[in-house]
């Protein structure tokens, strides 16, 4: 049989055949655009911008879509394929029809589909606005023949158990949230980032973590004579005092320092009046994160609680700043208690009062000690040893050559924290 020519020229042929290049390389940047978007920027543009939302509601129905693609992309290969072969036999003659295949494909892997596709992945923003509105006009002008394909591909996925209508949720965890985050660190500014990434550690802090240890708890010793007593509300710096009767596991209730104004100004100050300023304590076991803890404090309208154990000894008390200050940092700073705490020498190392919290000392010194144990130095450092050390003992933390300085009663009052070894072993060790 004689192969059948088109009766037009080469001219249109060419101009066809560009068409074809034209519409496929349309359809394949169209969806690699619209796959490389940010869901999360397209639902905030979508709100304000026409084309956000024209491209949100084509992504409705991803069947629809990718059928209007993939349609469009078949026919301009098909439609391209032909035209190479009759301008392949024209100019060749018979050996161009084998030719102009390979011709053919090198030209739509390189203009139509490397190209676009690279482009579209690198812009996909762009390439999402400029081909939303064609791909519009195509989806209603090729409805009949997209609803066909569509419902038949959609007919034979029920056959493996999918459900076009049973949309992917885009939840994310707390770690993909966390990246999310921290990419978006060139458009946000750093301190809100901070902010944003330790409202995310809330889930992971417990209050335990925070608290005041049970040994630098301040509060009211109700078998303090009345002059101590007196003494400690005129200087105390602090709203809420727990009152205690001999120590903390004797809680006998929360004092708010304004109550004490009115107690001062009316009637003499005694047990039976103290006693009647107080709160009801407030116990939170020392395992709740501070998330849980936000919270509680919100529902149960309280600013202080008492942590403690599984066998309900007091360990220390946690305040709503406490939390509030993990998010923004220290409302305050207080100038005497750091340099109390830590003491800068001169050959670059710290002396540090074992009752500091690891985090705080991580925060102001910008060290990177262990946190996921012991919240005080002196814990981390008898719990790395496996022993109570005498003074001189020394054990690499992390990287932090540490010396203990003074012992007091089996807990490390004072420590030496050289600066970090540039190269040192992760592994932590230790020697006498």
């Amino acid at each position: 049989m004689d192969h059948i020519h088109f009766d037009v020229s080469n001219e249109i042929l060419f101009f066809f055949l560009l068409l074809a290049f034209l519409l496929c390389a349309f359809c394949s940047a169209s969806e690699t655009g619209v796959l490389s978007l940010n869901r999360y920027r397209l639902r905030h543009l979508a709100k304000t911008d026409a084309r956000a939302k024209r491209i949100s509601k084509l992504l409705e129905h991803p069947d629809r879509l990718f059928g209007i693609i993939l349609i469009g992309n078949t026919f301009a290969t098909a439609a391209g394929s032909s035209i190479a072969n009759e301008i392949g036999q024209r100019y060749l003659g018979d050996i161009g029809i084998f030719i102009s295949p390979i011709i053919l494909t090198i030209g739509l892997l390189i203009f139509s589909e490397v190209t676009p596709k690279t482009f579209a992945a690198i812009k996909p923003e762009a390439t999402s606005n400029f081909v939303s509105y064609p791909l519009s006009i195509m989806q209603s002008a090729l409805y009949p023949l997209v609803w066909l394909a569509t419902t038949t591909s959609n007919l034979l996925l029920r056959l493996f158990g999918i459900h076009v209508s049973q949309k992917p949720h885009d939840a994310l965890n707390t770690e993909e949230l966390r990246t999310i985050v921290n990419e978006a660190s060139g458009f946000v500014p750093s301190r809100h980032l901070t902010m944003l990434l330790s409202i995310l550690d809330l889930q992971k802090v417990r209050v335990d973590h925070i608290m005041i240890p049970r040994n630098e708890v301040l509060g009211i010793n109700l078998d303090d004579d009345q002059e101590t007593i007196i003494e400690r509300l005129k200087t105390t710096q602090h709203t809420l005092l727990p009152v205690y009767r001999s120590d903390l596991d004797n809680i006998q209730g929360i004092l708010h320092t304004r109550n004490i104004v009115k107690v001062f100004a009316s009637k003499e100050l005694n047990e039976q009046t103290l006693s009647a300023a107080m709160d009801e304590p407030y116990f939170i076991p020392e395992g709740t994160t501070l998330h849980t803890q936000l919270f509680n404090f919100q529902r149960n309208k309280r600013r202080m609680a008492l942590v403690v154990d599984e066998y309900g000894d007091v360990l220390g008390l946690v305040t709503l700043e406490d939390i509030l200050e993990e998010i923004v940092g220290e409302f305050t700073t207080d100038v005497s208690s750091e340099i109390q705490d830590v003491k800068p020498q001169e050959d670059g190392s710290f002396l540090v009062e074992g009752s500091v919290s690891v985090r705080d000392l991580n925060r102001t010194q910008h060290w990177v000690l262990p946190i996921e144990g012991p919240t005080t130095l002196s814990g981390l450092i008898i719990e790395t040893l496996e022993a109570i050390p005498e003074p001189g003992t020394c054990v690499l933390i992390n990287g932090y050559p540490v010396e203990v300085i003074e012992m007091k009663e089996n807990t490390v009052k004072t420590a030496r924290i050289s600066p970090r070894l540039p190269d040192h072993n992760e592994k932590t060790s230790e020697e006498h």
